[in-house]
């Protein structure tokens, strides 16, 4: 027999409104259930064992563990959950990050309900999904392929070693938003993801570690 069970559904974001709006948005559908919350990604990693979502919507900028961090970490732990990014960054780089991290979809917050409830059901049946804006020249919005969990390393994107080296010759995020063509909140949430990283707690310990690793010149 088809199992019949709901897709559990957990929800990260670290503003509780749109948590609250989102959880509204698939109340009353037969086969999805909203088992939990969290502020954040790391917060949403400790609740898996006890919640056992099938699906987890997480947001990229989070306070603690960013959802590209956090995206890793889930896959990496259970494989068997699935992740969709739900966020307003625009910037395909950040889209091929979190796919790269075992993300199964990348949507923006300004997704139809409709449209919402659909990517998960294909999120849970094993399909990557991406917004058809950001998907790259002759590709579909939705793939066949499951995603599948990046190796756990500290390798950094291309992006984010621009970033770094950046760092390193002491601009401001501000002046690096603006040499990078970034908007100033990617550029914060590419800074945080350097850290996450490399395991280093500041962007001048980043700097310090990316030096002694010749990661930039």
């Amino acid at each position: 027999m088809p199992n019949t069970s709901p897709i559990r559904i957990l929800i990260a974001d670290d503003h509780a409104m749109i948590r609250r709006g989102l959880a509204a948005y698939l109340l009353g559908r037969a086969d999805l259930t909203v088992v939990g919350q969290a502020a954040d990604g790391q917060e949403a990693l400790d609740a898996i064992p006890a919640l056992r979502p099938d699906v987890v919507l997480l947001d990229i900028q989070m306070p603690r563990l960013n959802g590209i961090e956090a995206a890793r970490r889930i896959r990496q732990g259970y494989p068997d959950v699935r992740v969709i990014m739900l966020t307003s960054f625009q910037e395909s780089d950040l889209m091929q990050a979190a796919l790269a991290a075992g993300a199964s979809g990348y949507l923006l917050k300004d997704v139809a309900e409709e449209d919402l409830v659909a990517a998960i059901r294909l999120a849970h049946a094993g399909h990557t999904l991406v917004p058809p804006g950001l998907a790259a020249p002759g590709s579909r919005p939705v793939a066949s392929a499951p995603a599948a969990p990046s190796p756990d390393d500290d390798d950094l994107s291309g992006r984010e070693r621009e970033i770094l080296a950046l760092l390193a010759a002491g601009l401001t995020n501000k002046e690096i938003a603006h040499r990078a063509a970034l908007s100033l909140s990617t550029v914060k949430f590419h800074i945080s993801n350097i850290i996450a990283k490399l395991g280093v707690s500041s962007r001048t310990e980043a700097v310090s570690v990316a030096l002694k690793r010749r990661l930039v010149k």
